[in-house]
C-alpha cells in the first residue's frame, strides 16, 4: 500500500474557472412538503389503518426529491471545456457571448428570438441567462442559453479560455 498522499488535482484537470450549481431557494422545501401533506391527506381520506399512511411516506419524499432534482443542474468551465447540465463544448467553439438580463429582453430571447435549434438550459428561478455562439461545425445548436445567477463571471471565464486556447 502507498503511503504517500496523491498530489492535489492530479484527478481532475486543475481547478475550475467558473462553477455554479442552479439550486433551488432554500425555502422552496418547505412548500414541497407542504403539498406532499396535502396529497398525502387526500389519500388518507380514502383508506382506513395502515393504508392510510403510504401516501405520506412515498409523496412527501418524493415532492422533495423532485424539487432537488431541479436544482441539480451545474453550469462549469474547467480544463478548456464548457459544461451546462449533461452538454459540454470545447471553449475552442465559443463565440459570442450576451448577457441577458433585463426581465422583458429574457422573455424575447426565450420567446420569439429563440431558435429551436438552440440547446437551452433555464431555470425560472434565476434572474439572468447568458447567450454563448457555438462555433463548431458538428454542433447542431447554434447557440446556448444558460440560467446564471453571475453571468459576468461566466462571461470572464470564457474569455480567458478562448484567448488562452
Amino acid at each position: 500500500m502507498n503511503k504517500q498522499p496523491s498530489p492535489v488535482g492530479s484527478a481532475t484537470s486543475g481547478p475550475a474557472a467558473f462553477d455554479e450549481r442552479l439550486s433551488v431557494p432554500s425555502w422552496w422545501y418547505l412548500p414541497a412538503v407542504g403539498l406532499g401533506l396535502l396529497l398525502g391527506a387526500e389519500i388518507h381520506m380514502g383508506y382506513p389503518g395502515v393504508r392510510s399512511w403510504i401516501g405520506y411516506l412515498i409523496l412527501v419524499p418524493l415532492c422533495v426529491l423532485a424539487l432537488w432534482r431541479l436544482g441539480r443542474s451545474r453550469v462549469l468551465v474547467r480544463g478548456g471545456t464548457l459544461t451546462v447540465g449533461d452538454a459540454a463544448v470545447d471553449l475552442a467553439h465559443i463565440g459570442r457571448t450576451d448577457v441577458v438580463a433585463e426581465k422583458f429582453a429574457k422573455q424575447d430571447a426565450l420567446g420569439p428570438q429563440l431558435d429551436p435549434t438552440a440547446m437551452v438550459l433555464h431555470r425560472a428561478w434565476i434572474p439572468t441567462v447568458v447567450r454563448i455562439e457555438i462555433t463548431d461545425p458538428s454542433s447542431e445548436a447554434p447557440y446556448w442559453v444558460v440560467s446564471t445567477r453571475r453571468p459576468d463571471d461566466l462571461v470572464a471565464a470564457l474569455e480567458r479560455g478562448t484567448v488562452t486556447s
